[in-house]
């Protein structure tokens, strides 16, 4: 059976709500999601970070769980580090959408099975990429704030390889918060912050 792991991949936040501190904002999205992945079946759960976000890496890692410090904050050194520890899938995903339901990355960890490479649009940018080990070069430059599912496909030698998973909403702005669904289970850091607000 496949190695796989799923990464979540720290960076800076742009937004915050009013009133909210930026940096327990960002705490409480990366946590949410942390949390997520560390109860996941099927797949080890991990933090990828460059020196700026070390910090908050080391703030909501799980006991025992991988932290890979990265020379740039990139798709491509996410994989590159999940490669040198021997896996054989992963995916590397936002840490701002804390109401990600775990189906989801299952969704797009599936088409690895016949495909190089999966994504997940978070319009704009992505959700997150899944590849099989190690990931094709043309990977390595990937930023999910800035990429989209089309432009990943032609910069593929074969589009083919690239299939397009079911995508789900990222926190990064005021209209993004009527998105939040309190139906769905999960992001109780969050869900706590907004209400204390």
């Amino acid at each position: 059976m496949a190695r796989r792991l799923v990464v979540t991949l720290l960076g800076p936040v742009h937004w915050a709500p009013p009133g909210t501190d930026p940096i327990r904002w960002q705490t409480a999205l990366a946590e949410d999601v942390v949390d997520l992945i560390a109860t996941l079946s099927e797949v080890e759960p991990a933090i990828a970070a460059t020196a700026a976000e070390r910090p908050l890496a080391d703030a909501v890692a799980w006991p025992g769980m991988p932290i890979y410090d990265l020379p740039a904050r990139t798709v491509g050194a996410a994989f590159a580090a999940a490669a040198a520890d021997g896996y054989d899938q992963a995916a590397v995903i936002v840490a701002d959408a804390p109401d990600l339901p775990g189906l989801i990355l299952g969704k797009l960890l599936r088409p690895l099975s016949s495909r190089r490479v999966a994504v997940a649009p978070a319009g704009p940018g992505l959700l997150g990429v899944a590849a099989r080990l190690p990931a094709p070069d043309w990977l390595t430059e990937v930023d999910l704030d800035t990429a989209d599912a089309d432009a990943l496909r032609a910069t593929a030698p074969d589009p083919t390889e690239v299939a397009v998973a079911p995508g789900w909403r990222r926190l990064r702005g005021p209209a993004d918060l009527a998105t939040l669904d309190v139906a769905v289970e999960g992001w109780e850091t969050t869900r706590a912050l907004l209400s204390a607000g």
